[in-house]
């Protein structure tokens, strides 16, 4: 399928490729649909295998940031920008500005911030040559570690999980098989020590399975995380990790965690509800970080309280997709994009002029 075919198929409005020779900028910025208000998505940078590796995350990545703004009730469309580039070895001052003047071109239509392998400090640099980023440092007038709100959202979450699939969302006792210490997943178990949960993790880095081991959790090699006998499996690294193979080696009751794009494709949404197994949409239960950018665009700027108060209410969020999904008996990933569609529909009938129109 060609670039236009799958841009029409899935809803995108622009893909932009950006190449710079001399900061040795590789990019492309996808912005999926304005209708809710302006793009907004972070920015990711890795190595990656093929420009078609690049083009198919950006996409994936900016439709899910359109379901996650919509679901959380926040006024902006869905944007991510991908760096394709060793973050260890072309991460400069250069390569950040340029990107921050591309960013900028674009006249408002698209805001971005930290990512997988990119950090505040990049987007300090990025703020020198245009205003349209977030998740900045406190001390530059941001809302900081973005991840902070990711992991505890994602705790909420999984507590939500829990209050539909037993009963009763008290974690203690509770195993969970947590995959990927990065940013998201070491304060994520953080949160579930604090309630005695029992953790399995694996990560990639063994500095990261040294950290997870001093506080006394047990770690296994990254391919054997999905077979462990659980009740909670909890995605906190890339996207695409439940597939045809993973989904029938999961021994979990529910799949919770703060990845993008957890299911491989959609029949795997329904695959796991065959199973028995409870999915809390990606878009739903990791949208803390979207939260904290949003809120430091207020006009009365950042506000820490008010962005972890937004970001609890994913537990009752959750809870409504889970009993549409119960009521329409479709998979919990397609309930919560119903939500969201019925949401941008009802701002279009009302007469909501997408932001689409106005930079051309």
């Amino acid at each position: 399928m060609g670039i236009f075919e799958r841009m029409e198929e899935e809803g995108h409005e622009q893909l932009l490729f950006l190449q710079e020779n001399k900061t040795d900028l590789k990019a492309i910025i996808g912005v999926h649909d304005t209708t809710l208000g302006p793009a907004l998505g972070g920015c990711r940078m890795l190595d990656y295998d093929s420009e078609e590796d690049a083009i198919e995350d950006v996409l994936r990545l900016s439709k899910g940031m359109t379901y996650k703004s919509a679901v959380a009730g926040e006024d902006f469309g869905g944007g991510k920008t991908v760096i394709w580039g060793d973050p260890e070895e072309h991460r400069t001052e250069g390569l950040f500005r340029a990107l921050g003047r591309y960013v900028d071109a674009m006249g408002g239509r698209y805001y971005t911030g930290t990512d997988v392998g990119t950090k505040p400090e990049d987007f300090v640099l990025m703020r020198k040559e245009t205003p349209y980023v977030g998740a900045l440092p406190q001390e530059y007038g941001g809302g900081g570690d973005s991840s902070v709100p990711t992991a505890y959202g994602t705790y909420v979450g999984i507590k939500a999980c829990c209050q539909y699939r037993y009963g009763d969302d008290d974690l203690s006792g509770r195993k969970v098989a947590v995959q990927g210490l990065g940013k998201v997943g070491l304060k994520l178990i953080n949160h579930l020590l604090e309630d005695d949960v029992e953790i399995v993790a694996a990560d990639v880095d063994e500095e990261k399975l040294a950290e997870a081991r001093e506080l006394g959790v047990e770690t296994v090699k990254p391919e054997e995380i999905y077979d462990v006998d659980c009740d909670i499996f909890s995605p906190n690294a890339l996207g695409a990790v439940i597939n045809d193979d993973t989904v029938e080696r999961l021994n979990c009751d529910i799949v919770a965690g703060s990845a993008n794009n957890v299911l491989a494709e959609e029949k795997h949404g329904r695959m796991l509800a065959d199973k028995g197994i409870l999915y809390a949409p990606d878009f739903v239960i990791n949208a803390g970080g979207m939260i904290l950018v949003c809120d430091e665009m207020e006009p009365s700027g950042f506000d820490e309280d008010r962005t972890m108060k937004k970001t609890e209410r994913i537990y009752d969020q959750l809870l409504s997709i889970f009993e549409l999904a119960e009521d329409e008996d479709i998979p919990t990933q397609k309930a919560a994009k119903r939500v969201a569609d019925r949401r941008m529909e009802t701002m279009t009938v009302t007469g909501t002029i997408s932001t689409s129109n106005k930079f051309f």
